[in-house]
């Protein structure tokens, strides 16, 4: 993804991050896709609009329950020379001083969590009830960082060792904001028959304030679920990436570079389901809403970059106000 004269400053298997100056960052989602840490060759139509939007929808929901770094996705706003084919997948951010850890929020046991659950009975190095089935719903929602890791997967920690990589304040802070981030958009998404398994938030510091940054509450990020065929002890369908894991599950490759080519109809069903749970969470066709965000008007658009500095959030997360920060980790695991 070109962002014509502005510099690259970081590229991840799905997002290009650049420069554009003033202490702010251009993000731009492309139609990249990976599985089992491969980037394949066939771009998904419209990821990188859903992925963007998506998040740009859930900063307005999230509004007080905590500030973010996003300043714009409105082309308007951005800096000069921004190609054509950006506006809709770009949003710009202010930078932040991101936080070493993932943010993690699990309110159903599968992925990662159930495998461990599965050996050792805890999750993330905690005790959780005996007894439960893949994909149960956990009793309530539980906090489980992981490290980010620059190459290969992260790895799952325990709350304590979260706070001794942050301190136990920022680690106590980043909690009580993932947590009420996580309710209050599960509530939403459960009133429009999808259940959140799991999310990943990236929290960072702005002005010395913590905030949420990247990307929130995507199918990259998080484990979506038809909560009309979810019941425990099973796998549920996502809303996700899961036809081309599946796909390729069966193709016998070794998941090893060069990945096989994925054939048309994988790729077209794959564009649907990103589309399909934009359209069930907000309510709109992705069409009518990168319309809209295209024509906001200057004041909207002004008062909603104010957001990130001015302080006062969610008394339910407990915590001062926030800012921004940049792609790290592209898929729940």
């Amino acid at each position: 993804m070109d962002a014509g004269s502005l510099v690259l400053v970081h590229r991840g298997k799905v997002r290009d991050v650049y420069d554009a100056g003033d202490d702010r960052l251009l993000l731009v989602a492309s139609d990249r896709i990976s599985a089992f840490d491969v980037v394949l060759s066939e771009p998904i139509p419209d990821k990188g609009r859903v992925l963007t939007l998506l998040s740009d929808f859930w900063f307005d929901l999230l509004a007080d329950v905590a500030p973010n770094h996003r300043l714009s996705v409105d082309p308007g706003d951005f800096p000069p020379g921004v190609p054509a084919d950006v506006p809709g997948r770009a949003m710009l951010v202010r930078r932040a001083e991101m936080l070493p850890i993932e943010c993690i929020v699990r309110g159903y046991l599968a992925g990662s969590a159930w495998v461990e659950y599965r050996r050792t009975g805890t999750v993330h190095g905690e005790a959780v009830p005996a007894g439960l089935e893949e994909s149960a719903a956990l009793p309530e929602p539980v906090f489980t960082p992981s490290t980010k890791a620059s190459a290969g997967h992260d790895e799952n920690i325990s709350r304590a060792a979260a706070a001794a990589l942050v301190g136990t304040d920022v680690a106590r802070e980043a909690e009580a904001i993932a947590l009420a981030a996580y309710a209050r958009a599960a509530a939403w998404a459960a009133d429009r028959g999808i259940l959140i398994a799991d999310t990943k938030f990236e929290l960072g510091f702005i002005d010395g304030h913590l905030a949420l940054c990247d990307e929130v509450l995507t199918p990259d990020s998080s484990r979506f679920w038809p909560a009309a065929e979810w019941h425990p002890g099973a796998h549920p369908p996502s809303f996700d990436k899961q036809p081309v894991r599946d796909w390729l599950e069966q193709s016998g490759w070794d998941k090893r570079p060069p990945p096989p080519a994925l054939p048309a109809e994988i790729v077209a069903a794959t564009s649907a389901r990103y589309a399909e749970v934009f359209r069930l969470l907000t309510g709109r066709s992705l069409a009518a809403t990168a319309e809209e965000r295209a024509s906001r008007p200057e004041a909207r658009r002004r008062a909603r970059g104010a957001s990130a500095a001015d302080g006062g959030y969610a008394a339910r997360a407990g915590v001062a106000n926030p800012g921004s920060g940049t792609d790290q980790r592209e898929e729940t695991d």
